[in-house]
């Protein structure tokens, strides 16, 4: 598929991380990184954004997930933040055998979405879109105590329990977004009742929160945040996870792994996480891929056009 064939982008075209002009920005290097080795099993990336260009030399959706079947990813799950990325993420789906959809209005779109009293609304179309056959989670959802005050915790919570709703009446996985509030996530979990594919995306915890999970059968995907120096307790986290439960993820563009950090991350370069979390694991890359291929394909289905490649499979 060209550019011109995919479907219609988010208002504006597609979104800008940076535009290099900022402070920050400036202090990065914006070039895409070369393609690494590939893995010797190819495996899927289980929380990206697609519609999301940074960089100097950007890729567009096609490009980069044909670079990353060059590095051994087979497929992505593309993932909304709002009505218009959800919508585009599910149409992408739709049009590409690489890839599955997640469809959510993030947490820190709750409480101005309440505001302007559109929430319920928005989150009625949320539930239209959990329905199509190549959306294979909610998310991404949960709550996010870092960006947003005390304020506009209830929206979040109401918008957070609606989501596991939505999960849960389409047999479908709950990818959570979860910043500063690992209790309260937690908590409402319990409350609500999980939906049995619950995935912590780019896992934060620490060993602690890693046993729980290990508890409640929640999943735990890990970017390349585990590859940072500074996080040596989310490599604790991994050792300590259930081996079963364990997903990766780019969040691209967003959290590029080292040696990378800071540059345009994509897909493509998830390999760099994939080998680091195998060295932390003490175990064979090719056993490491098998691993992941079989918990992605658990949480989600198959990522076939087959007519059999239905939620079905992921039930």
């Amino acid at each position: 598929m060209s550019q011109s064939e995919l479907p219609e982008v988010p208002a504006g075209g597609l979104r800008k991380r940076t535009d290099g002009s900022r402070s920050g920005d400036q202090q990065r290097d914006l070039s895409l990184p070369a393609v690494p080795p590939p893995l010797p099993i190819a495996v899927y990336d289980n929380h990206t954004h697609l519609e999301i260009e940074d960089g100097i030399d950007t890729l567009d959706p096609i490009a980069s997930l044909d670079r990353a079947e060059l590095a051994g990813v087979r497929g992505v799950v593309q993932v909304g933040t709002d009505l218009a990325t959800s919508k585009w993420s599910a149409q992408l789906a739709a049009s590409d055998p690489r890839v599955l959809a997640a469809v959510a209005l993030h947490p820190n779109e709750a409480p101005k979405l309440f505001a302007q009293g559109k929430l319920s609304a928005h989150l009625s179309e949320i539930a239209r879109l959990a329905s199509e056959p190549r959306v294979r989670a909610v998310g991404e959802t949960g709550l996010d105590f870092f960006r947003t005050g005390e304020d506009g915790r209830d929206a979040q919570i109401e918008a957070f329990e609606t989501h596991i709703e939505i999960a849960k009446a389409n047999g479908i996985a709950l990818q959570i977004h979860d910043r500063d509030a690992h209790d309260e996530v937690v908590a409402t979990l319990t409350r609500v009742g999980a939906p049995a594919r619950t995935v912590f995306h780019c896992f934060s915890g620490d060993a602690r929160l890693a046993r729980i999970c290990n508890e409640h059968g929640w999943y735990m995907s890990f970017s390349g945040t585990s590859t940072f120096k500074n996080a040596p307790a989310l490599r604790e986290a991994l050792q300590v996870a259930r081996p079963e439960l364990v997903l990766v993820e780019t969040d691209a563009p967003f959290l590029t792994p080292e040696p990378l950090r800071g540059r345009p991350n994509a897909p493509y370069l998830m390999p760099h996480t994939v080998r680091r979390m195998s060295e932390t694991l003490d175990e064979s890359l090719e056993d490491v891929c098998a691993r992941l291929v079989a918990n992605t394909e658990r949480v989600y289905g198959s990522w076939s056009f087959d007519a059999d490649a239905t939620k079905e499979t992921a039930a």
